[in-house]
């Protein structure tokens, strides 16, 4: 069942809207409604290279950890 949301913008932001969701032949809630969609999800996704990264850095993490727990680590400051 769809839900009405009532959402208060600038002048700015509505022509802004207006004129992406004409660009895409949508009705601006629709385009609102596809846009936002759209930022979630490629928000929440991460590619092979970022996964990747992620992967590494927990390795690096992990190590960092189990020095901490052995006692191989030194306070500088």
């Amino acid at each position: 069942m769809s839900k009405t949301v009532t959402v208060r913008v600038d002048e700015e932001v509505y022509e802004l809207f207006k004129k992406a969701a004409d660009g895409q032949k949508r009705t601006i809630s629709n385009f609102i409604e596809y846009a936002t969609l759209n930022f979630i999800v490629s928000d929440s996704m991460v590619d092979d290279h970022e996964m990747n990264e992620i992967l590494k850095s927990e390795k690096d993490l992990k190590k960092g950890l189990a020095d901490i727990e052995s006692g191989r680590y030194r306070i500088i400051g």
